[in-house]
């Protein structure tokens, strides 16, 4: 089984450390949600495990290979496919090409195409011309097109209604369970993330403070609560990590 590793990761924007000392596992087939308020890190986080941010210490891996700080290019031959908080699609471009694009080298990108039956009705539709859900389906396709073996997915419910969100995570979920692929979440629907997560950890100022089954979290939800809280008990009940 494929694995995305994390060990004793610091990371930040020049010489500043927004993030210590994290170690987490993300295993083929398996969804991890990562949780925190604003500004915990989750961002910058996902940007140095893809590379686009050098590491301050620590390494990222896959299976046991550590790649490369801040090569991003590293990261995608490794599998490693970020979909961005904004989106980043080619709007002035429809739905076939912005997935043409990041799927040149892809055979057949049919099946990708089948978890989303919205974009096949949208199919020569810009994507600047698509909801803000269908632009979201639009963003995951086009990661999908690539073959990644771990997707990292940052805030996707960003300005979408329960309903959508609701529907897009249970897609997530497929994706793991049909493909192999391993999905790192960011998301800020805490309930519904860990409803169809296998693990999750929450980042509070930069630092784990609580990690474990997504059941155990969501049949505790004063532990979540006081994470978010940066509570000492929480932050000292957390001595473990996924």
């Amino acid at each position: 089984m494929t694995l995305l590793s994390c060990t004793g990761l610091s990371c930040g924007h020049g010489k500043v450390t927004v993030v210590r000392d994290v170690c987490l596992d993300v295993r083929g087939g398996s969804v991890v949600s990562l949780l925190g308020p604003n500004g915990a890190g989750k961002t910058t986080l996902l940007s140095t495990i893809v590379g686009l941010l050098p590491s301050l210490r620590g390494e990222v891996s896959v299976d046991g290979q550590a790649l490369p700080s801040g090569k991003p290019s590293a990261a995608n031959r490794a599998g490693v496919v970020l979909v961005p908080d904004d989106r980043a699609l080619f709007t002035p471009l429809t739905v076939q090409q912005n997935l043409a694009v990041a799927g040149a080298r892809a055979s057949n990108s049919d099946d990708i195409i089948d978890l989303f039956p919205a974009l096949r009705r949208r199919w020569q539709v810009t994507a600047g011309a698509l909801s803000g859900g269908e632009q979201q389906m639009l963003a995951v396709a086009r990661a999908l097109v690539q073959r990644p073996r771990f997707l990292l997915i940052d805030e996707m419910s960003l300005g979408l209604a329960p309903i959508i969100v609701d529907e897009l995570l249970s897609t997530v979920r497929t994706i793991a369970d049909e493909t192999g692929v391993g999905v790192l979440l960011v998301e800020q629907h805490i309930s519904l993330a860990l409803q169809i997560a296998d693990t999750a950890i929450v980042l509070v100022q930069g630092a784990v403070v609580l990690a474990g089954s997504a059941a155990e979290l969501a049949a505790a939800p004063e532990r979540l609560e006081a994470a978010y809280l940066g509570s000492a008990v929480a932050v000292a009940s957390a001595a473990r990590t996924i």
